[in-house]
């Protein structure tokens, strides 16, 4: 679901757990996925910002989702890890990290297997929802990253002189072309 994908088209999403609820986005969007390590906290940042990470070179924003979607901070454990994803910030494409509790696996939706968000029921802010991915008797929420990631505080950081745009093409990819 999103400009790019045709109605009759597959489209796959990442799937991840965060705080027992499995979420989605879209393939396309991301980058890679690391192993938690070290992340630099960052002094004076909202509490949705865990801090900086080095990646080849660059600073990268990490993002904790359950944070920012107002629930307790992600425990670290033996599965967390961090999915680098380039979103649109400020018109911009940008390079952020998002903490999740385990990365579960890319599967593909058509656009029949995708509903409309529901207005109410989730913990996260329906804004923040591009659909419900459909998997047998069970649902996803597929996340609007570019939603989830351009709110106030994250403008804020990198008005701030935090994390530069990503621009020299680095690309790493978790699955084959599409």
């Amino acid at each position: 679901m999103g400009p790019s994908a045709a109605t009759t088209d597959q489209t796959q999403f990442l799937t991840f757990y965060l705080a027992g609820e499995e979420y989605g986005i879209g393939i396309l969007r991301v980058k890679e996925i690391l192993e938690y390590d070290t992340v630099t906290p960052v002094p004076q940042t909202p509490p949705a910002i865990r801090g900086v990470i080095n990646l080849r070179g660059s600073v990268v924003p990490v993002v904790d989702l359950a944070a920012k979607f107002g629930l307790p901070p992600s425990p670290i454990a033996k599965r967390t890890c961090i999915v680098i994803v380039e979103v649109l910030l400020d018109a911009r494409e940008t390079i952020m990290g998002l903490l999740v509790d385990a990365v579960s696996q890319v599967m593909d939706l058509t656009a029949a297997d995708i509903e409309p968000p529901p207005a109410f029921g989730t913990a996260v802010k329906v804004d923040y929802l591009a659909g419900m991915g459909k998997i047998g008797k069970r649902f996803v929420l597929l996340l609007d990253v570019d939603q989830v990631l351009a709110a106030p505080e994250l403008l804020a950081v990198e008005a701030a002189g935090g994390p530069a745009p990503e621009g020299n093409g680095q690309k790493a990819q978790l699955a084959g072309d599409s």
